[in-house]
């Protein structure tokens, strides 16, 4: 009885902490969540902390606990887009295989979808709160989609006289494109346009298997 109880006692005594942490993780979430949704429907002007506490359900000090200031919620949202993407991007696989399955990002992520779109156009300007974050992210983008037309080029899979720069910037603006376009009508065939547009890449890249002697 005595062993067991002495056994017990430091895991009971951790599951206090343990339990606040749990917590403190669902609040930040319905705090991230909150954000996503205001800022995708008024913008980030027009969304004040106040507004998004409220829509959590937790206090102003709450909300402050975890972000300590509007852009710092900002910057959170953003990284949450980051992190969806990170985590479902192969980017050592097949570019355009990888394009067709960008619409699975409208069905799994919504609200990460118009929150960017809304953050990506009231940013432009070059002293608002998000635009060295947004410029930066968009030149790493037009790397990664460079590099892989490049892996293409490599292996003899895409025309050679291709400028890898320019058709990436062209395949971002695409998507970016497509992102507003389906917030303005959400009944947009996305599979289908994307599906489309993979395959009109791939006779202008020339497609072709690799040769056996590549393999």
């Amino acid at each position: 009885m005595t062993v067991t109880s002495a056994a017990a006692g430091p895991a009971q005594r951790s599951r206090p902490y343990e339990s606040l942490l749990a917590k403190g993780e669902d609040r930040k979430q319905r705090i991230l969540a909150a954000a996503e949704t205001l800022l995708a429907r008024n913008g980030w002007r027009n969304t004040s902390l106040a507004q998004i506490a409220r829509e959590a359900g937790v206090s102003a000090a709450g909300l402050l606990h975890h972000f300590a200031s509007k852009e710092a919620l900002l910057h959170a949202v953003l990284d949450a887009r980051d992190f969806d993407d990170d985590t479902h991007a192969d980017r050592t696989g097949d570019l355009l295989a990888q394009i067709t399955r960008v619409a699975e990002r409208f069905d799994r992520a919504p609200a990460l979808v118009g929150t960017f779109t809304v953050l990506l156009v009231e940013n432009i300007q070059p002293d608002a709160p998000l635009h060295d974050r947004l410029v930066a992210r968009q030149q790493a983008a037009v790397n990664i989609v460079a590099d892989g037309i490049r892996r293409g080029q490599r292996e003899g899979r895409y025309r050679s006289d291709l400028d890898a720069a320019i058709k990436a910037v062209e395949i971002l603006a695409f998507v970016n494109g497509m992102e507003t376009a389906w917030l303005l009508d959400p009944s947009i065939p996305l599979a289908e346009v994307f599906k489309g547009y993979a395959e009109a890449l791939a006779r202008d890249f020339g497609v072709r298997e690799p040769s056996r002697s590549s393999r």
